[in-house]
């Protein structure tokens, strides 16, 4: 039996936001710092989704690389975030989504797990 394929949708202003370091004044960089980490961190997920929305999309191009799939929002980030964890859980995927935003995560609990930023943090802080 093949085994089921995994998927984390990022909420990157969320997780970028959970961490006072002076990314308000360069929202793109650190969207760009973001999807650094994520291509080298021991995430344990096939696939990772990185939602950008408003001025941090300038920091990345959309597009995959390696396991990384950047996605620009159309117009907000959480509306593309549910899109994208609904679309992941109904191709079969197990689905985890990376937020602190209380509705957002109530919005996707039908079709995926929810963890806080600060899960990804310790994650991403295994790297350095």
């Amino acid at each position: 039996m093949a085994r089921v394929r995994t998927v984390l949708v990022v909420d990157a202003a969320n997780v970028v936001g959970a961490r006072p370091d002076g990314w308000w004044k360069d929202r793109a960089g650190a969207a760009r710092r973001l999807h650094e980490a994520l291509l080298t961190a021991p995430v344990p997920h096939d696939v990772v989704v990185l939602v950008l929305e408003g001025g941090a999309k300038a920091g990345v191009r959309p597009g995959r690389d390696a396991h990384v799939r950047v996605v620009h929002a159309a117009r907000d980030g959480d509306t593309e975030i549910a899109k994208q964890a609904r679309e992941a859980a109904e191709a079969g995927r197990e689905v985890t989504v990376v937020t602190a935003d209380r509705a957002l995560a109530a919005n996707v609990a039908g079709v995926a797990r929810v963890s806080g930023p600060s899960w990804l943090w310790d994650v991403l802080e295994e790297t350095t």
